[in-house]
């Protein structure tokens, strides 16, 4: 009983980086109805972007954040431009066959420009624990922590009290009244996969100092995004963060009191159980997608 304080504070420090995965997914999912496979390569995308400015460049962590954020905003402005602009999204089968030979193509990229052999980012925080009455915290898992609630604080300053906010929800309520009220869908479509894409990219960035970066580390993040869609309903976005924090809660306690072998089994095991009683999501609302 005396690690349940240990516990719960590791598992909300996953848990933020995984709300940040989570959002990313279904906004791009919600607005456009594209299944993103490529989301976890752009997850791991952050991470090697993360270790290229401090390893190879010398630059400041901090720093390699900000590179990790532009380079997923760029590179899904491009993706959706240049990838998904010209085609009829409509076309599930199209588009999913488009965003898997993206994955396909990231992941071999990052295997050919880096090898295969795992990738560490130096921590820039001292190793030394910080004592917290009933808990310890390393300074780099306190500070993932508040970048991620701070960055998920953003997001929601963005979608509930800014125009850009504004046009996006009302792309996902009906975005053909949307076109007529002048909202410029196209360009929603390029900032909100590009948004995702952001998202997915910091979380990377983030956790590129805990844990090891390899080629395939995107395969597992992918995995995880669609349980935390899962798990908060699809299209819903508040339900996509609190199903991160549950996820990351889940895994953190079945370690502690179970195993660490089975730290992801049990996650899945938690998703499946949802699926069978409550299909719709834990978090789901009824929303109306035009």
């Amino acid at each position: 009983m005396d690690q349940i304080p240990q516990h719960l504070l590791n598992g909300l420090v996953l848990g933020a980086t995984y709300a940040l995965l989570g959002i990313g997914l279904t906004l791009i999912f919600g607005i456009m109805r594209v299944v993103n496979f490529a989301h976890g390569e752009l997850y791991a995308l952050g991470a090697y972007v993360s270790y290229a400015a401090v390893s190879l460049l010398g630059l400041d962590y901090l720093a390699s954040l900000l590179l990790a954020a532009l380079a997923g905003l760029a590179l899904g402005a491009l993706i959706e431009r240049l990838l998904l602009r010209r085609r009829n999204l409509a076309a599930i089968d199209e588009v999913m066959l488009i965003m898997i030979g993206v994955m396909i193509v990231m992941q071999n990229a990052e295997l050919l420009m880096w090898g295969g052999v795992a990738k560490s980012v130096a921590s820039p925080f001292p190793q030394e624990p910080l004592v917290l009455g009933p808990v310890s915290v390393s300074p780099l898992r306190l500070f993932v922590l508040c970048a991620a609630l701070a960055l998920l604080a953003v997001f929601y300053f963005v979608i509930e009290r800014s125009r850009l906010g504004l046009s996006m929800r009302a792309t996902f309520q009906d975005r053909d009244a949307a076109r007529i009220v002048g909202v410029d869908v196209s360009r929603i479509y390029t900032l909100t996969f590009a948004l995702g894409s952001c998202l997915a990219a910091m979380a990377g960035a983030l956790l590129a100092p805990v844990f090891v970066v390899t080629p395939t580390m995107g395969d597992l993040a992918s995995l995880k995004a669609f349980a935390i869609v899962i798990l908060g309903g699809l299209g819903n976005l508040a339900g996509a963060a609190m199903g991160g924090f549950a996820l990351a809660l889940v895994e953190e306690f079945g370690a502690g009191y179970i195993s660490t072998a089975y730290r992801d089994a049990l996650g899945f095991l938690v998703i499946l159980a949802v699926m069978l009683i409550r299909p719709q999501g834990l978090f789901a609302v009824r929303e109306r997608v035009g």
